[in-house]
C-alpha cells in the first residue's frame, strides 16, 4: 500500500496492478501487461528470482528489485542482475514506511529510468551465444601465442574504449565484455550501481571474461 502510494502521486505513472506472490500476480498479468514490474525476492509460493527468470523468458519486461535481501545479500542481488533486472532498490528490514516515503522519489525515477530500457535488445545479446566464456582463466604472466590472440593490438596503447552504463546496463555489459578477446585495448568503465554492489560485480565479469 505505501509503495502504490508512493509511485501513484507521480501523475505519469499508473498502477495497474498489485499482488502479494508471484501467483496472484501471473493472474493479473493475463489481463494487463505492465511497463515495468517493481518485485520483491522474498515471497510466498514462489520466490522474487524464479519469478524473474520466467518473466524473462516468457515475456522481457524491465523489473526493478526491491527488497531487504539486496542490503545483505550482494548475490543474490547479482543473480537478479544477470537474470535481467534492470534496477535495485535496497530497503530495510525496520520502518519500512518512512523509508518508501522518504524514498518516493528515488523509486518514481527508478522506474521511469526502467521504462525506457530496451529489453528486446538486451535479451537478443544475451542469448546469442558466449564464443569465449568457456575458456580457461589464464594468469597475467602468460605469452599467449599467436593462434589464440587472434589480430593485434588495436591502435596504440595510448588509446582506450570508454563506455558508460546505467538502468539495465549490468547486463548488457557483462554481454559485451564476455565478447572481447584477452589483446583488446584498454577500457574504462563507469557502471551506475550501489557501491556495496560493485565489488561483487567486478568478480563475477573477472570469473567469466578473458580480459
Amino acid at each position: 500500500q505505501v509503495i502504490t502510494q508512493a509511485i501513484s502521486r507521480d501523475p505519469s505513472i499508473e498502477v495497474v496492478a498489485t499482488a502479494q506472490d508471484p501467483i496472484f500476480a501471473l493472474e493479473k498479468l493475463k489481463n494487463q501487461w505492465p511497463d515495468v514490474i517493481v518485485l520483491d525476492i522474498e515471497m510466498p509460493r514462489m520466490d522474487g528470482l524464479t519469478f524473474l527468470k520466467k518473466i524473462m523468458a516468457e515475456h522481457p519486461t524491465p523489473v526493478i528489485i526491491c527488497s531487504s535481501l539486496a542490503e545483505s545479500g550482494a548475490q543474490v542481488t547479482m543473480e537478479a542482475l544477470s537474470a535481467g533486472a534492470v534496477s535495485i532498490i535496497t530497503k530495510p528490514k525496520i520502518d519500512l514506511k518512512a523509508f518508501l516515503q522518504d524514498s518516493a522519489n528515488d523509486i518514481v525515477a527508478n522506474i521511469k529510468a526502467a521504462s525506457r530500457a530496451n529489453m528486446k535488445a538486451v535479451r537478443q545479446i544475451a542469448s546469442t551465444p558466449h564464443p569465449l566464456i568457456n575458456r580457461p582463466k589464464l594468469s597475467a604472466d602468460v605469452m599467449l601465442p599467436t593462434a589464440h590472440t587472434g589480430a593485434r593490438m588495436y591502435g596504440t596503447t595510448d588509446k582506450l574504449i570508454a563506455m558508460g552504463t546505467s538502468t539495465g546496463g549490468t547486463q548488457a555489459l557483462e554481454a559485451v565484455l564476455t565478447r572481447l578477446p584477452a589483446t583488446s585495448t584498454g577500457i574504462v568503465i563507469v557502471q551506475h550501481m550501489p557501491e556495496r554492489f560493485t565489488a561483487m560485480f567486478a568478480e563475477r565479469l573477472n570469473s567469466r571474461c578473458e580480459i
